[in-house]
């Protein structure tokens, strides 16, 4: 595409940058915005009883009427599970492959807004107008099918977005990468090249998908007369095909439990995207009808996440499956970095129980390793390399990775969420700064807790809680009641009864005080027991509990 423009166009990262999920990116030339994947990310360690992080989109609320559409790359969460979220809010138009539109109807469908959200599936080699942009889906490979990049072509060029991708010349579902399209796209002159970081620090390339099914065939010879249960993400498909080829091969019925996986392979089964032979598939209530040497169960929780089927059946709280000794546990997935003490959690409990786990060499990533970028690079043949996608090493080891394939360190730049960067054949330019922190969803509630509250509760989990409950008489303040101590997660109380004593004592004294000094503002007189209390409790305890006190009036 000829450049006809040389106004820059803006990409704005409203997350998916310094971590593994979230992805969300604004891309913008003045009345059109189009927003490139809208995912979640789970939450950290700190985020005390926090379920979910969704992007912050303020920035989009804004500027909601030169918002012309939302493009997903594919249907993994961190790609596409704020959608039903961020849907009431914006209400933008999607547009996906067969796939992952199927996976995004169920999650609106779940939020009841699916009649609301207007949809439109798009094949690979299509093109779409969306305001100034045209946007054409090119077929790349991942660990989910139907997966695409994206090459927008802008008023200032073209901008290339691989999304997450690897590639496979034997792909278990689907065809090979379209790589005579990116490099003919690469000779008409590419802008700018955003590229899939994760797996940046590899070298070499990662294995096919197909070698994985090899290694069923010879785990289901080795154990023909055991149980197998196999644990892997819920939404890799060909994965889930590979271990019914297998099972079948080997005359087993498959059982999928975890809601998450049934969703997913019910989806790829009615969009044909899964083969599954007849009689095959059974309901788990029919697995005691079978021999165990005749069944393998295909489960969710391959990261170790708590309320996932596999964590039930470690933990013997799961309703229908119990670890028999003997049983051979499968983890097709490697720990999600932060996971592994999770993971290893698990696998301890599974062995405890007399199960027998493997988790090497059943799994191969779903993302490009560093030969494979490089054929990226080599395609495409950017001006401007803006790496995404990762932490913040992997941003920079791909940064670097850009400069070996001879791109001017100064067209390579690493961004922070949030960023608004500008764009033409003559500038490269960080502009601005946008909101973008990530929303906490907690329950039903999402946005209501913030950093306040998260504070106060890493406090209560670090320190306890103490409450102090006095009444006063109306117009005099002369105590009637109290002081009573109430603690909570601070000391076991029977064993403290001497330490709650004495700050009763500290209590009395820090009210006479205020009483003295006819103090009548409860303020004041709620800050003068924190201070005598945490005072005393620090030289006592060297704690530091919450300090609540309650004053009431008769």
């Amino acid at each position: 595409m000829k450049i006809t423009n040389n106004k820059p166009v803006k990409i704005i990262p409203l997350g998916g940058l310094e971590q593994i999920g979230m992805n969300i990116t604004a891309i913008e030339y003045e009345d059109s915005i189009v927003v490139i994947d809208c995912g979640l990310s789970f939450p950290e360690d700190e985020m005390l009883g926090i379920d979910l992080v969704i992007p912050d989109v303020t920035y989009l609320k804004e500027n909601a009427d030169k918002i012309k559409g939302l493009v997903i790359t594919h249907g993994h969460e961190d790609h596409i599970g704020a959608i039903p979220y961020v849907e009431k809010e914006l209400n933008m138009p999607i547009y996906a492959t067969k796939l992952t539109m199927g996976i995004i109807d169920n999650k609106l469908r779940e939020h009841n807004i699916i009649q609301n959200v207007k949809r439109k599936v798009v094949r690979h080699g299509q093109i779409i107008n969306l305001g100034c942009f045209r946007i054409e889906f090119i077929r790349t490979n991942h660990s989910i099918a139907d997966a695409a990049a994206l090459a927008i072509y802008t008023p200032a060029g073209i901008i290339v977005h691989t999304g997450d991708f690897k590639i496979d010349y034997t792909p278990v579902f689907g065809e090979v990468i379209d790589l005579q399209r990116f490099a003919e796209i690469g000779k008409k002159g590419v802008l700018a090249l955003m590229a899939d970081s994760t797996n940046v620090e590899r070298p070499g390339y990662t294995q096919s998908e197909k070698t994985v099914g090899r290694t069923f065939d010879h785990l289901f010879d080795d154990n023909k007369d055991r149980r197998i249960i196999i644990a892997t993400f819920a939404s890799n498909v060909d994965r889930v095909q590979q271990i019914i080829n297998s099972a079948y091969k080997y005359g087993r019925k498959v059982v999928v439990e975890g809601r998450s996986m049934v969703n997913i392979i019910q989806t790829a089964m009615e969009l044909g995207y899964i083969n599954i032979p007849d009689n095959t598939l059974i309901d788990i209530d029919s697995i005691k009808n079978y021999p165990d040497e005749k069944v393998v169960l295909i489960t969710t929780g391959s990261q170790g996440e708590n309320m996932a089927a596999l964590s039930r059946i470690a933990a013997s709280i799961h309703q229908k499956i119990s670890i028999k000794p003997g049983d051979v546990v499968i983890f097709s997935s490697n720990p999600i970095p932060g996971n592994e003490k999770a993971v290893f959690k698990v696998i301890n409990e599974l062995e405890m129980k007399g199960a027998h786990v493997i988790f090497q060499d059943t799994h191969v990533s779903g993302h490009a390793c560093q030969e494979e970028l490089k054929l990226m690079y080599a395609l495409t043949k950017p001006k401007y390399s803006i790496p995404v996608h990762g932490e913040y090493r992997h941003l920079k080891r791909h940064a670097e990775l850009a400069v070996e394939m001879g791109i001017p360190k100064e067209n390579v730049k690493i961004l922070t969420t949030g960023d608004v960067l500008e764009i033409s054949e003559n500038r490269f330019k960080v502009v601005g700064r946008v909101p973008a922190q990530g929303i906490l969803v907690d329950g039903l509630g999402v946005g209501d807790v913030g950093n306040i509250v998260l504070r106060d509760r890493q406090h209560l989990s670090q320190n306890g809680l103490i409450i102090v409950v006095v009444t006063l008489e109306k117009h005099s303040n002369q105590i009637l009641a109290g002081p009573d101590i109430v603690s909570r997660g601070f000391v076991y109380v029977r064993e403290s009864e001497s330490l709650l004593d004495d700050c009763r004592l500290v209590v009395s004294e820090a009210l006479d005080e205020c009483l003295r000094r006819n103090t009548t503002d409860w303020g004041r007189i709620k800050g003068s027991i924190k201070d005598a209390l945490s005072e005393f409790l620090w030289k006592r305890t060297k704690r530091s509990p919450m300090i609540l006190p309650i004053i009431s009036e008769v």
